[in-house]
């Protein structure tokens, strides 16, 4: 099955001049300034902006939650070299729950970047001219979740965005409970 982009301004393919107009069939003799400057067209107001996978990326950080239960470190002490200095065995932070959190926390973080890039592909079919950067999600998911919504503002203004009311209640929720879950750490480490 071959896709044909919808009608809009795309980078012309016979050079560097700046844009073409595609009609959604061929190649026009408009040509237009570079594509930096070309304005996205509207989408159609029955054109779903919202898809399934920016939905995922914005439950996903509830995952984390739980996890955060899961890593239950015991510190014990030791005393090193001829000074008998204090020092935590590192034995007993590195537990198994560490190491499953860690691990959870890298296939969360790739399966950020895979929702990102098929929700991009689907924003691409649905209409929307240039979406927001899929790779953005290597530096933060909510990045590109922000970045998203800036696009598609531009193309569909009015919309809502409950993905991302409900992403970054989600990220706040997690901020407080991951710093509740650090002091309580922290004071489980003094003497």
């Amino acid at each position: 099955m071959s896709y044909a982009p919808p009608p809009g301004w795309y980078p012309d393919p016979s050079g560097p001049r700046g844009t073409r107009w595609w009609d959604g069939a061929q190649w026009t003799q408009h040509v237009g300034p570079p594509t930096s400057q070309v304005p996205r067209p509207p989408i159609p107001d029955t054109t779903r902006t919202d898809t399934v996978f920016v939905w995922l990326m914005a439950l996903l950080p509830l995952v984390t939650a739980p996890l955060l239960l899961v890593y239950q470190p015991h510190f014990r002490y030791e005393f090193i070299g001829p000074s008998h200095i204090r020092t935590i065995d590192p034995t007993s932070i590195y537990t198994a729950g560490y190491a499953i959190v860690q691990g959870v926390s890298v296939l969360l973080y790739a399966a950020n970047v895979l929702l990102a890039l098929f929700d991009h592909r689907v924003l691409k079919r649905r209409g929307v001219v240039r979406p927001f950067s899929w790779p953005w999600a290597f530096l933060s998911p909510i990045v590109y979740v922000i970045g998203r919504y800036v696009v598609v503002r531009r193309v569909a203004p009015g919309r809502a965005m409950w993905p991302l009311w409900v992403y970054l209640a989600v990220f706040v929720i997690g901020v407080v409970l991951g710093i509740t879950r650090s002091v309580a750490l922290f004071h489980q480490m003094l003497p």
